[in-house]
């Protein structure tokens, strides 16, 4: 009787609503800092992992150092940026890109190529692989031509054929010198024979710019290969690299495989091939715009020498 008596004497608590809100102190006191406080904003992208070492690297300080790793590995860039670190001040004016047919085969390796373009402009926000701009570099104007890898591997197809001899127009146009960034896995498979015919068409129109006796510079970037690198990414009048680029036109284990032989450490890589004789300089990203501004100048000096002769 006794427990009885207890549980009929004991004090019922009301019920509590359904859908009380619970609040701490800063709630009382300021209504909307609990908000502030509660949800805190956090990139996924705030750090940047070192390919080479497997370091993390705080994202701010990788683009301080103009996206070099403190290993030396120098990441890939977009065009945006490859602009920004070459021209004077960062300063130029985007050149738009001639339009081409989509799809002129009308390819399908298990998805449309219509798709995987659709798919690539999405993600990079570019129509294709490359991207001009107009700007003075250390004071010398100049066209400058940027492969973007990650537009389907910078692939070289109908419209950044298109593109390389738009820009190589303008500078002709401008009567200014022509660099080109390259960055390319090869022609773009999906296109057939007419991406390597862009190999032949890119050829003549640096035959433009021995006409107009306009300085033509390659840099070659992470990777060069394939057709790119077997057409206009040879032919320059200067051939500088950055640090530890990939450049060949096959890959090393196909190479093995077809010579049977293994092949010397470093193979294929900027260093390996300046010591080799074909790649004049291997020049650090943050060197470059200086490099290239003493090259243009002593370049565009000797035309005027000859042009006044």
């Amino acid at each position: 009787m006794a427990l009885a008596d207890d549980k009929r004497n004991k004090p019922v608590r009301p019920p509590q609503p359904a859908n009380r809100e619970r609040g701490g102190w800063l709630a009382k006191i300021a209504p909307g800092v609990r908000k502030l406080v509660s949800k805190r904003e956090t990139p996924d992208n705030l750090w940047v992992k070192c390919p080479d070492t497997g370091e993390m690297i705080y994202r701010s300080d990788l683009e301080a150092a103009l996206w070099v790793t403190p290993a030396g590995r120098h990441m890939r860039i977009r065009p945006d940026l490859r602009f920004a670190f070459t021209f004077d001040g960062g300063k130029f004016k985007a050149l738009p890109m001639p339009r081409s047919p989509d799809d002129p085969l009308e390819f399908n390796y298990g998805k449309s190529y219509r798709d995987g373009l659709s798919a690539a402009r999405k993600t990079t926000g570019e129509q294709d692989a490359m991207a001009a701009a107009v700007g003075e570099i250390g004071g010398q104007t100049a066209v400058v031509l940027v492969q973007d890898f990650a537009f389907m591997g910078g692939s070289l197809g109908v419209a950044a054929g298109e593109g390389f001899l738009a820009a190589v127009d303008e500078a002709v146009k401008r009567d200014v010198p022509f660099v080109v960034f390259t960055a390319s896995g090869g022609a773009r498979m999906q296109e057939g024979s007419l991406s390597l015919m862009q190999m032949a068409r890119t050829t003549l129109a640096i035959q433009r710019l021995r006409q107009a006796k306009l300085p033509y510079i390659v840099v070659l970037t992470d990777p060069t290969t394939g057709g790119v690198l077997a057409s206009y990414a040879m032919l320059g009048d200067v051939h500088l690299a950055e640090p530890g680029a990939q450049i060949g036109f096959s890959g090393r284990r196909v190479i093995e495989k077809t010579i049977r032989e293994t092949l010397p450490p470093g193979f294929q890589t900027a260093e390996f091939l300046v010591e080799r004789g074909v790649v004049d300089r291997v020049t650090p990203r943050s060197e470059l715009p200086g490099v290239l501004a003493s090259i243009l100048r002593t370049l565009m000096m000797g035309r005027s020498r000859l042009s006044a002769a």
